[in-house]
């Protein structure tokens, strides 16, 4: 592979220099997408897990809300859920992992608030409530779960880009132009020795 540096101790120094430097490089890079990748598996792991609560807590939460409709009517229900009062407590912190930022969602708590009358009101709207709240409380931690999921697929496909490149090009590279360099500088020693051996002969005789 032909080098576009000049072949001298100079170059010699400066690429073998760059290729260590790469070399160094490649293996904090690697070591950076296999921590990643155990994080990706865990919150892979965790994000399978909540997924199948919320399926079955949203189905739960619906049918005590069908209940509560029968019960007491979907208008009533309606006016019953207006005095609900909105979540906005949510706080969404950030910690890093190898360089990405990761969400972290304070917990929430699944416990029920009481804000409307009991007037009008009955226990399968309670039932309705209750779930439904349950259900708010995992989708916080799946938004949190699928969000670092995102952001760690992401890190990694660049982290992976990276060690290829140095893998497949960089190095290989560097490699080919030392060597090159190398062999220039073996040979030109060789010659300047049997230079200096024939001159020595001629100087005898």
């Amino acid at each position: 592979m032909a080098t576009k540096l000049a072949p001298t101790r100079g170059n010699l120094v400066k690429i073998t220099r760059s290729m260590e430097m790469a070399q160094s490089g490649h293996d904090l890079l690697d070591q950076k997408r296999q921590v990643l990748m155990m994080e990706l598996v865990r919150f892979i792991d965790s994000a399978k897990t909540i997924q199948k609560d919320v399926e079955r807590i949203f189905k739960e939460a619906y049918d005590a809300l069908q209940k509560a409709n029968i019960s007491l009517g979907i208008d009533t229900v309606e006016d019953i859920s207006e005095a609900v009062p909105i979540t906005t407590d949510i706080t969404v912190r950030l910690r890093s992992v190898m360089g990405v930022e990761i969400p972290d969602v304070d917990p929430l708590s699944d416990k029920t608030i009481p804000s409307y009358s009991f007037y009008g009101s009955s226990g399968a709207m309670d039932a309705a409530y209750s779930k439904f709240r349950k259900v708010m409380v995992l989708l916080a931690q799946l938004a949190e779960v699928e969000t670092s999921v995102y952001r760690l697929a992401v890190q990694i496909r660049k982290t992976h880009r990276r060690v290829n490149a140095l893998e497949k090009v960089v190095i290989p590279s560097n490699r080919a132009d030392i060597r090159f360099i190398s062999d220039v500088l073996e040979e030109g020693e060789r010659e300047d020795f049997t230079r200096m051996k024939m001159a020595q002969k001629k100087t005898k005789k």
